[in-house]
């Protein structure tokens, strides 16, 4: 993996359950780009090797946030990129999940 992208995607919601369901929706849809991701409490992280394919898969969260029906979506996002490579998903956690 050459590069790592963390997202905590925030829509501007009227209820727990609208949240909810927008946060699912930009979950799946990240789950439907075929790249490597992790869905933590906070946020999501995706790796992948092309950097543009992750920049992509960021810009479209936002999209997918707003199509499923909010008005409005802040993100926070975190990106790693090494063209030698970057430490993976599994790397990272294996040894911390029970």
């Amino acid at each position: 993996m050459k590069a790592s992208v963390a997202i905590q995607v925030l829509p501007d919601a009227e209820s727990t359950e609208k949240l909810v369901y927008i946060v699912d929706k930009v979950i799946e849809y990240i789950a439907s780009t075929g790249l490597n991701y992790f869905v933590g409490p906070f946020e999501t992280t995706i790796e992948g090797d092309s950097y543009d394919e992750l920049m992509e898969t960021v810009k479209n969260c936002q999209k997918v946030a707003l199509s499923a029906g909010c008005k409005s979506v802040s993100a926070y996002v975190k990106i790693r990129y090494n063209e030698d490579g970057v430490l993976t998903i599994d790397e990272k956690t294996s040894k911390h999940i029970h």
